[in-house]
């Protein structure tokens, strides 16, 4: 039984990991076959796999076939970033409220952030240039000091992933983009500045937004 959930597990992350990353690009056809052979495991175990991917939106199953990958729609994109910029505005709201130790102790930590995502940019390294977008908008929401709101936003992470490696596929100059848009969003942060934030939050949502569905 152990055996068995532990081939299951390890059939859902190699499937959803290339799924989130690109490799599986949305509209593909993947097979139970195909994913088996990779693993070297039978077809029960990916089959398992598929139908937990399937619950979560990310496969489409389609009998004697295999899955289709769900590809991210337009109105999921919009709703996903409209939520963020809400989630985002209202965390820095609160944060610009604190004690001004408070406040500093944040902008060191997404100075930080923004050290390691020119690493990561500069290593090539797209999945993790993603992933360091994430922490830091993640770490911003984190100053609301609201575990709903902290919730709410986590649960976008599947999609957030998604939509930034199309993002950087489809626009190679995108990490560069985003590293300067973060750190004016720091500034402003640093300076107090709501509104100025707010603003140049949506435009560098926007630029995502733009990025996947067009002008």
């Amino acid at each position: 039984m152990a055996q068995q959930t532990a081939a299951k597990d390890r059939a859902y992350r190699y499937t959803k990991d290339r799924v989130l990353n690109g490799t599986f690009a949305g509209g593909e056809l993947i097979s139970e076959g195909q994913v088996a052979d990779a693993l070297g495991m039978s077809r029960t175990p990916v089959r398992e796999a598929f139908l937990r991917l399937e619950a979560e939106g990310l496969l489409r199953l389609y009998p004697k076939r295999g899955a289709v990958v769900v590809p991210v729609s337009a109105r999921e994109v919009e709703a996903v970033l409209e939520a963020r910029e809400l989630i985002e505005s209202h965390a820095v709201t609160k944060l610009l409220a604190k004690p001004a130790a408070v406040r500093e102790a944040a902008v060191a930590r997404l100075r930080e952030l923004l050290a390691a995502q020119t690493e990561l940019r500069e290593r090539g390294d797209v999945r993790g240039f993603v992933d360091a977008d994430r922490r830091f908008h993640s770490t911003i929401v984190a100053e609301a000091d609201n575990p709903i709101l902290s919730e709410l936003y986590e649960s976008l992470r599947d999609r957030q992933l998604r939509m930034g490696v199309d993002a950087l596929v489809r626009d190679p100059d995108r990490p560069r983009t985003i590293h300067r848009e973060h750190t004016e969003l720091v500034e402003l942060i640093e300076r107090g500045e709501p509104d100025a934030f707010r603003s140049r939050l949506a435009h560098h949502l926007g630029g995502t937004r733009r990025t996947l569905l067009g002008p």
